[in-house]
This record gives structure tokens, sequence and C-alpha cells, in this order.
């Protein structure tokens, strides 16, 4: 019997490596709609390089609008693009306010790609005070909390239901997990689009 476990424990551990190898790698873009040709988006990424992303025909478009840190209260979901400091604080350089419905989307602490050694942070506020060198706020995540400096100047924006129609030359826009299919094409979605003209910071 424990040679037969043994086996069934191996053979487990086996397919659940295979299927996490068979996961399809996803891609993050930021960059500039250049064209559009029906459900396919010319894209420019901020390194330059041109991109051929498809969206799927039930993509949600959300745009990306500049809000006020005031909007930013204890029990608000965020997420934290910031760059960590000497004394364990991370310095915010993007904040984004998820709404509601979002709550709890890739909750944690994690390296990110907005400039090189930045983090990510998406937790619940738990308390804000105010300082001399900007807004002090303490999140909270499922393994743990951080503490975040908001510097005056640092760009805070929120999500908004968009529709395709925003899909268009010039509009700025992010997309968080484009996946590689096996041809090397992109497909989306989900893409995040500037209100306004604004890069989403993140």
């Amino acid at each position: 019997m424990p040679r037969l476990l043994a086996a069934a424990l191996t053979l487990i551990s086996v397919l659940g490596s295979w299927a996490w190898a068979q996961q399809p790698p996803t891609v993050r873009i930021r960059g500039t709609i250049e064209a559009v040709d029906g459900p396919l988006l010319m894209v420019k990424s901020r390194e330059g390089t041109d991109m051929k992303v498809r969206v799927t025909d039930n993509v949600a478009v959300f745009g990306v609008a500049k809000t006020a840190m005031s909007e930013i209260k204890p029990g608000s979901y965020i997420g934290v693009s910031a760059m960590p400091e000497p004394d364990g604080t991370q310095k915010a350089v993007a904040v984004h306010i998820f709404p509601e419905n979002q709550r709890g989307v890739a909750e944690g602490f994690r390296p990110w790609d907005l400039r090189p050694g930045s983090t990510m942070t998406n937790a619940t506020v738990a308390e804000r005070v105010a300082g001399t060198d900007g807004e002090k706020i303490r999140v909270k995540y499922k393994d743990g909390e951080k503490n975040v400096v908001v510097p005056p100047d640092t760009p805070i924006v929120t999500f908004l239901v968009g529709d395709k129609s925003e899909l268009k030359p010039g509009a700025k826009i992010i997309i968080f997990g484009a996946v590689q299919k096996e041809d090397g094409t992109l497909e989306a979605n989900r893409v995040n689009v500037g209100r306004d003209g604004i890069m989403p910071p993140m």
C-alpha cells in the first residue's frame, strides 16, 4: 500500500508540473495604439517595439482616470507602484484605486516592472496619516502589511468601466496579462486605457 501511495503521489506531482508547464506565458504591455484593424490592435510599446494584440470578442475595457488623494480612505482597496526605501517603507510612484467589484484582485506584494527595482502592493488601506513629506498609508494584505509614503506629486488614478470605442489610435494603454499564443500572437481579454490622454502610470 505505501508503495502504491508513493506511486500515486509521484504521478499527481508529475501531472501537476505538466499542467503548470502548459500555462501560456503572459506579457505586460504599456504603450500607445497606433492603428486598429477589427479586433487587432497595432501597439507601439514604451520600449519602441511594434506589437500586434488581438482582443477577444468579450474584451473588458477600463478607463484609467485621474482622481484625488482624498478618494483614498481606510477600507479602500488600492494598488501601489513603489520604490523600496532603506527604512523598509515603500515610496509610491503611482497609486490606483480599484472599484469595489475588483476588491482582492492580485492581492499581495511582489516585484514590478515599472522601473528597475520597483514593487507592486495590492492591499486594503488600514490607516492614513498626514506627513511633512506626503501622506503615510499603512496597507494590509493577506500575508502582511506595508507602510507607504505617497509624495504630493504622485499620480493617483482609478478604474472606470469603458467600452471598445476607446480602443483607437492615440490611446495610451496598459495590458496586465496579454496571453502569448503558440504562433507568437498576443491576445488580451482586458485593456486599460488612459482617459484624457494620460498614460496609465502603473
